[in-house]
């Protein structure tokens, strides 16, 4: 009896001194506050009406969104702070033991299942994947059912059209949207696909770290091409209007899914291949493609997609997609608290602004990366 109550103890003790060493240790920033930007840059941040980000992934972590932290990346004050409109949320459900853009076994060691033991997460997450890409989508809803301004989580175009509006009125008021970070939480079952769309998912990128149901990842073992069951599930995303998240995938199946897919198309959070040679990033000729769709280029801040998480690093990448495809398509895809380091969190999105000034972008082009562009998207795909 006494053997059990120890265990109890120590996990408890466990669960509140452990996850907050290991989300400061996975999501740090280089550039120390206060933020050093220009007020020119300040004052034509203040004046958007919209800016976005494409991905995200602090669902995983269990800060509480609606609080400021200082540390992460991402919660809803902050975001403030960065005149943030719009956040896409990210569902990470699966990581591989010795992660690289290399090479990576769908058999390895998952680092998330003692992330969410550790987490004190519900014990259906522990060992089944859809269920903790459920429990991150409940999360968010409940932070937005909890902050004390209106927080709009964005599930079609009405929903868009209200933040729009509500915004025009109150810079407080915020939105988010979901999408998972790899097909593999689906387990191979179409009827998951419907639960997550349920629990309000209306992004959704094949492939994560490793090649699974759906198909291959630029990451994988085999880096195959869609399967019978990917096909199936974008079928069913095309009759909904999801937005298909080609980052990570295997150059097969991104190329199976500009073939294929009539829905809307995006890559959250990459790089390019012309700025960075890397496993990681997009080819010109996938950026043309992209391009041909209307899609969006979310450029990541991380070292794996810019070389080194510099903010002039970042701009230049977003320079050379804009100069080879159209300022149109290219907007920002942070990968904020994804286990990388960053050059700032989300409250410091006037630094892009200061970095796109000094690089000679004209206010119009800042405002397109910042966020007209997704805005643009959203009003054209949404249902």
């Amino acid at each position: 009896m006494y053997f059990i109550l120890i265990l109890v103890i120590l996990y408890f003790a466990f669960t509140i001194i452990a996850p907050p060493i290991v989300n400061k240790s996975k999501n740090k920033t280089l550039l120390s506050k206060p933020y050093q930007i220009s007020a020119s840059a300040q004052k034509l941040l203040a004046s958007m009406d919209f800016v976005a980000d494409l991905h995200c992934d602090a669902l995983l972590w269990n800060r509480d969104l609606t609080k400021k932290s200082d540390y992460g990346h991402v919660d809803f004050p902050r975001m403030n702070e960065g005149n943030i409109a719009l956040q896409a949320f990210t569902l990470v459900t699966k990581s591989p033991k010795g992660q690289n853009f290399q090479e990576n076994s769908a058999d390895a060691f998952d680092n998330i299942t003692p992330l969410s033991i550790g987490q004190r997460q519900p014990i259906s997450t522990w060992f089944s994947l859809v269920n903790r890409a459920i429990y991150q989508c409940e999360k968010l809803h409940k932070f937005a059912a909890d902050y004390e301004h209106p927080f709009i989580i964005i599930k079609n175009k009405e929903d868009f059209q209200n933040l729009l509006n509500l915004r025009a009125k109150d810079r407080n008021v915020m939105g988010g949207f979901l999408g998972i970070e790899g097909g593999h939480c689906l387990a191979g079952k179409i009827d998951n696909f419907q639960k997550v769309y349920d629990a309000g998912v209306r992004m959704l990128g094949p492939a994560h770290f490793f090649d699974n149901e759906m198909g291959g990842s630029a990451h994988g073992v085999k880096r195959g091409g869609l399967t019978k069951f990917g096909f199936e599930v974008l079928q069913k995303m095309e009759e909904k209007s999801m937005i298909v998240d080609i980052a990570h995938s295997s150059v097969s199946v991104i190329d199976e899914i500009l073939k294929n897919y009539e829905g809307p198309i995006l890559s959250s959070h990459t790089g390019v291949q012309g700025f960075y040679n890397s496993p990681r990033n997009l080819a010109d000729r996938h950026l043309y493609a992209i391009a041909a769709r209307d899609g969006l280029v979310g450029i990541g801040f991380f070292s794996g997609a810019v070389k080194e998480a510099k903010l002039e690093n970042i701009v230049k990448t977003i320079r050379y997609t804009a100069d080879l495809i159209g300022i149109q398509h290219v907007a920002l895809g942070s990968d904020f608290d994804g286990s990388v380091t960053t050059p700032f969190d989300c409250s410091g999105f006037g630094l892009i602004v200061d970095e796109m000034m000094k690089q000679g972008f004209s206010e119009g082009e800042i405002r397109a990366v910042l966020g007209e562009n997704v805005k643009r998207f959203m009003l054209k795909h949404l249902k």
